[in-house]
């Protein structure tokens, strides 16, 4: 058993500078969600000079390829993500398009090609059973919401995320469970409990434009209406229940284009967080009523269109025994550290954590705000090479002496959809698009903004 961690251990360190320069490369070659086509061709020709098949999605960034050991036992995927976020205040921000790798993603796919390198190594796989399915993931962070729904209209994605995208082509069809290591702050390994889900909502208001100083008059004025929802919004932060975690944080994204007139049309964006399905959907109804009731004020139009972001994260606790034991392996024991916490924050690793059991930790490595300007990575080696070996020797824990451990976790799985089916029916209904005002003659308002 021994020799299978120092194998797998000694092979990612002789070849650590590969991880380290994926690290590099792709911090300096940042790409936004659904865009990564730079990254997936730069890791493809790593994999492959590794000696993997590589199973490529085609029309949109990403793939997958799948170790196997040979013998019957469950299947382990790992995560790694390829999108950027894009903060054009960054000083290392790509010039041209303001993405930058300000959550750490880099070092994902960085860590990732250090697992695939790990289990390349001679008899890396002899004491194990099952496998072990590496997937390079796109579009975690919902930005460019406009591009994501253009690339829904051609029919080109299905979802606005890239797991639930991923899951619904089948990517982890026959995965038992799954797991990813983002990278965070300090120097610790550590994992909460359990994060947020999300779903994105966008409200258009139609007004209409007029002279703003010769007749404002003739105008109704969409800005306003949205600014009117806001504090309506606003309004309703007291009704929030505390454990259940909303969180709503509006942007105006479309604020009229002309400042000499009555600005007609308004695009409002936010993401709906909270800690369960129900909890969102409960509150989406409130703030869409707010919405409405902002809209007939000002006499507007209002479109209403609400989406699947994330679903609520559940990181199994059995599954963290494991990777607690990996961690100890690597890193000083009060080093190690998982908690009772809940995170406010939101990851699409939450979908996967619904239809099988799942774990999102964090390692340290960087500096700075996650998603701020002053995000960097400090220490590369411990992100990226510490953290490969994190996850494969937790793939190995699970896959050896007969897959005891991965078996456990198995058995004693809490998930909240028992088939992929049931899952996407859910998510589904949370989508829906709202024509909320039909003005009548006599002057009244019918409203519509839920099911």
């Amino acid at each position: 058993m021994e020799d299978t961690f120092k194998i797998i251990f000694d092979g990612i360190e002789e070849k650590k500078q590969i991880v380290l320069d994926a690290e590099r490369h792709i911090w300096k070659h940042p790409e936004s969600g659904y865009k990564e086509w730079k990254t997936h061709a730069y890791l493809k020709e790593r994999y492959e000079e590794l000696g993997y098949t590589l199973h490529e999605m085609g029309d949109i960034p990403g793939f997958y390829t799948d170790v196997d050991t040979g013998r019957e036992g469950p299947t382990v995927a790992i995560f790694g993500e390829l999108d950027s976020l894009v903060i054009p205040e960054h000083p290392e921000c790509d010039k041209e398009t303001g993405a930058v790798h300000a959550c750490g993603h880099n070092c994902q796919s960085a860590g990732l090609l250090g697992v695939a390198i790990g289990l390349k190594a001679p008899h890396a796989l002899d004491a194990l059973c099952g496998r072990i399915r590496l997937i390079a993931v796109p579009a975690e962070e919902l930005i460019e919401t406009d591009f994501r729904y253009d690339l829904m209209k051609k029919g080109i994605i299905h979802y606005l995320c890239g797991k639930p995208e991923f899951i619904y082509r089948g990517v982890l069809d026959g995965v038992d469970m799954a797991m990813m290591l983002h990278a965070g702050g300090g120097d610790k390994l550590t994992c909460p409990k359990g994060s947020n889900g999300f779903m994105l909502k966008t409200a258009e208001f139609i007004g209409k434009s007029a002279h703003a100083g010769g007749s404002p008059q003739n105008g109704i004025n969409a800005l306003y209406a949205a600014n009117t929802a806001m504090t309506a919004a606003n309004a309703l932060r007291e009704t929030f229940v505390d454990n259940e975690h909303i969180r709503f944080h509006p942007i105006i994204s479309e604020g009229g284009t002309s400042i000499n007139a009555i600005p007609n049309r308004v695009k409002l964006e936010s993401y709906l967080r909270g800690a369960t399905v129900e909890a969102i959907k409960t509150n989406s109804v409130k703030i869409n009523r707010a919405f409405a009731g902002a809209a007939v004020a000002m006499g507007c139009k209002l479109i209403l269109k609400d989406a699947h972001g994330a679903a609520p994260r559940y990181n199994d606790t059995n599954f963290l025994d494991v990777l607690t034991e990996a961690g100890k392996m690597l890193l000083p024991e009060d080093r190690v550290v998982m908690s009772d916490g809940f995170a406010t924050g939101c990851s699409d690793m939450g979908d996967v954590s619904s239809l099988m059991p799942a774990i999102h930790p964090h390692i340290g490595g960087v500096i700075g705000i996650g998603h701020g300007t002053n995000y960097f990575i400090k220490d590369p080696y411990l992100t990226c090479v510490v953290g490969a070996k994190v996850l494969a020797a937790t793939a190995a824990l699970l896959l050896i002496n007969g897959a005891e451990k991965a078996k456990n976790v198995i058995a004693n799985k809490k998930i909240v959809y028992q088939s992929k089916e049931e899952y996407l029916k859910a998510i589904d209904s949370i989508t829906a698009e709202y024509d909320v005002v039909k003005y009548t003659s006599e002057g009244s308002a019918e409203l519509k903004y839920s099911n």
